[in-house]
Parts: C-alpha cells; structure tokens; sequence
C-alpha cells in the first residue's frame, strides 16, 4: 500500500503525521500491536537519519555525546547438545568474549558448573515473557535458582513469577532486568521489582521520543541501560550498534557484529571494544553494518 506520506515537512511534525497514521492499512498486523511500534521505529528512525543528512549533521553532533568504542557481548542459543563445548570454541577463536545465554531445559546442574567456570557470562535470558514463539522457556524455578547462583554477577532477565519462581527468584532480586515487557515509560513505572537495569530495544520503544524519555529515566534513576536488537540488518542494525555507542558503550550491549551468529565463526571478526565508523552526517554508520 502507499501510505499518506508525501511532502515536506519539519521532522516533528512527520513524526505527528507518523503517529496519526495507519502503518498497517489493509491489515492488521499479525503479531498484534507491539508490531505497530516496530514498524513505526523504522519510519522514525529513517526519517531522523534523513533529516540529519539533509542539515548536514550527523545523530552524535545534534545529542552532544561522542560515539566510543563500544563493548558488546555474543549472544546466541548453544545448542542443548553440547553447550559448554560451544561457548570453549567461541573462547577458543576469540578470548576477549563474554555472553548474554538464553538458557534451556536442558541445562543440567553439571551443564551450567561447565558454563560458569569461565566467568564470561554478563546477561542470562530466561525469556519468562514469550508466549508461542520458538524461544519460550516454561518458568522452571530450580533452573531459575541454579543460574541464579552459578553466575553471580550476571544479569537476570525477564524472568517470569509463579508460585514456585518467586521464591526461588526473592535472593536475586537485586540483579533483574527486563526487555520484551517494556514498552513505554509506563511500563518501567508498572514493574513490581524497580528495575537496576533494562534491555534498551528501539523497536520495542516505537517513537524516538518514547525512546529517548526511556534514556532520560535512566539518568535520572540511575538505571543501567544497555542494547538489544530484535534482528535487525541494514542500517538498522547500524543504529542500534550506534545508540549503543553513544549512551551505554561500556555495558553488555547484544550488539555483536551479526557474523558472531553464524554456524560456524569466521576469522578476523572485530572483538570488543569495537570502533564505529560514524558517518559524517546522518543517523547511520560510515560501512555495511556488521
């Protein structure tokens, strides 16, 4: 479909016309309505890039924050056949990684001893907060508890509370942080546990206001923020690389050069820190976002 959206106009009131209108219009989406707030990222996100290349600047000029050298950590699902033996061969190739691991039914008390012995893990994802997609973890408070202290400086989250994780989970409270139930400001306000820290994904934001209140409330509460992705490629994995970058570059950031996902890794991948070619002007990177 071709949507209403010809003509010049000042970047805040595209974003008006952005919100007003249906992104979705023969349709809706199939995912439901966090879908909206995805689709109204990529407009936004294209729009401001446009809107910096056509005044000359470039996103770290206009918010005042260098880009630096940004940390990140490799995150991906280690199979349930051999997961201790995946994370040694990443080591192996590439010493200076550390993890954000999504862990499975399968991960044994023996497993994750395995895991642990390296010290590398920042983040476990226990994806308490997905329902009917293929990285749902049924809520299991013995592995909760075993995580939980087998890496105990990692970051715990979207854990789900039940009956039996809530107290299993009590101890560790101190270490939860959350990403697929944040939407807004309001959403971090609703949380029953006042959050240390929080996965910053754009698209689940939507507008790059709500996105940049979410930045503010961090500052002012002291909140560790740090990136997350939801697939992108393009430019859009360059902007997330490149938010990261600007607000958090010294945090578990699941920014990893996306040849980081590949079956088998290749030589001669960048490790962290990483230094970003910023484009000169532009919401954007100056190479083929990695």
């Amino acid at each position: 479909p071709v949507l209403p959206l010809q003509g010049s106009r000042p970047l805040g009131e595209f974003f008006e016309l952005i919100g007003s209108t249906d992104l979705f219009p023969d349709s809706p989406p199939v995912s439901g309505d966090a879908a909206r707030l995805y689709r109204r990222w990529a407009f936004e996100s294209a729009a401001l890039d446009l809107a910096l290349r056509q005044a000359g600047r470039s996103f770290a000029d206009v918010i005042g924050r260098p880009s630096k050298p940004l940390t990140f950590v490799v995150s991906r699902r280690l199979g349930d056949e051999d997961p201790a033996g995946a994370l040694d061969a990443i080591l192996a190739k590439y010493p200076r990684s550390r993890f954000k691991l999504d862990p499975t039914e399968s991960w044994s008390a023996e497993v994750v001893e395995q895991l642990s012995r390296h010290d590398r893990v920042d983040v476990v994802d226990l994806k308490g907060h997905y329902k009917d997609t293929p990285v749902d973890l049924t809520p299991d408070a013995d592995l909760y508890k075993r995580v939980a202290e087998a890496f105990p400086t990692a970051w715990i989250e979207d854990p789900a509370f039940t009956d039996e994780t809530r107290p299993a989970l009590e101890p560790f409270k101190d270490r939860f942080t959350w990403d697929a139930p944040l939407h807004s400001v309001a959403d971090i306000d609703a949380l029953e546990t006042p959050p240390h820290a929080i996965n910053i994904k754009p698209s689940r934001f939507g507008p790059v206001e709500t996105l940049f209140a979410v930045y503010e409330l961090c500052e002012e509460r002291g909140i560790e923020p740090y990136a997350g992705g939801q697939g992108e490629l393009g430019p859009g994995r360059g902007q997330i690389q490149y938010l990261a970058s600007v607000f958090h570059p010294d945090a578990s950031n699941d920014t990893a050069p996306k040849a980081y996902n590949a079956a088998e890794l290749g030589d001669g991948l960048p490790e962290p820190p990483r230094e970003l070619a910023i484009a000169d002007r532009g919401f954007r990177l100056d190479e083929p976002a990695g």
